[in-house]
């Protein structure tokens, strides 16, 4: 069945690249990005051509997840239109650099996007799927969600906390007919590495001796690493995957992880049971299935 999906952070990468995979399956889709009419107008005018010549439904759509007016107003154009079926929960960022070098202000612009993105995404779409007992909540996470990594720690630390939301909510709407799900993408070729946030305080960085390079090292294993053409991280494999997830009927799995595995499959599978005791002893307590007992 074809259906309306919403995704975030469609102005390039994974999110440009998901937007025209769904599209061209035959949904409609609207690729979301902040300001299209002024500094993305040429990739949003890109998108609207691309579209027009294969006579798809992909349209630009303007949203800023750090807006909470924002990303109101989009879901309720949408949702005027046609119900919203699928909400991709794409745009984030990457700060790489040392963990004590990020300020304070810099960790909470990173939890802005990465974390309150998707709450404020989340309650924007959710109300009107409750009451169509139907929905699905994608959400871009990490291997980095799942890892602590040197250099990685904000970065870290925001899709450990998004994961965290994204799985309660699982939880939660399941009652509704809803899936909220984790995809969790190992390196692949986007621009996260171009535009990864370095630290802003210097004199900590510098202070850390041989280390101060260790971001600029780590980049530049990353870009070498893209220029080889693995198959394995190449971006189209993450779209390729959503366009799964979304075509596949429930039950979906709550994790599923792209490209090079690092350990993350593993991991999963060892937490999976244990999860599923702890929500499986606590359900007739939340539901309250246990007062009538």
């Amino acid at each position: 069945m074809l259906k309306t999906i919403l995704i975030t952070g469609a102005s390039r990468g994974i999110g440009l690249l998901t937007a025209k995979s769904l599209a061209a399956q035959g949904h409609h889709v609207y690729a979301s990005m902040r300001d299209p009419y002024g500094r993305n107008l040429s990739i949003a005018n890109d998108l609207r051509a691309w579209a027009n010549r294969n006579n798809l439904k992909l349209e630009p759509i303007e949203l800023d997840v750090c807006d909470e007016t924002s990303v109101e107003s989009a879901v309720g154009v949408i949702e005027s239109r046609a119900p919203l079926d699928v909400l991709i929960n794409n745009a984030g960022i990457m700060p790489t650099g040392l963990t004590e070098a990020y300020t304070v202000d810099q960790v909470k612009e990173t939890f802005d996007v990465n974390m309150l993105g998707i709450v404020r995404t989340c309650r924007a779409v959710l109300p009107d799927m409750r009451k169509r007992n139907s929905g699905l909540l994608i959400h871009l996470s990490s291997a980095a969600g799942r890892f602590a990594m040197p250099f990685f720690g904000v970065y870290c630390a925001s899709k450990w906390a998004m994961e965290a939301y994204c799985e309660a909510l699982h939880y939660e709407l399941e009652p509704f007919g809803i899936d909220s799900i984790l995809v969790e993408p190992s390196g692949h070729g986007t621009d996260l590495v171009q535009t990864a946030p370095a630290p802003a305080n210097d004199e900590r960085v510098n202070s850390y001796g041989l280390l101060a390079d260790g971001r600029d090292r780590l980049l530049d294993m990353f870009k070498s690493m893209f220029t080889q053409n693995d198959p394995a991280t190449d971006a189209n494999n993450v779209a390729a995957k959503i366009v799964q997830l979304v075509e596949t009927d429930r039950p979906r799995a709550i994790r599923t992880q792209v490209g090079l595995d690092m350990g993350v499959d593993a991991l999963n599978a060892a937490t999976a049971p244990i999860q599923a005791q702890l929500i499986e002893n606590l359900k007739p307590v939340y539901t309250g299935e246990a007062g009538n007992t």
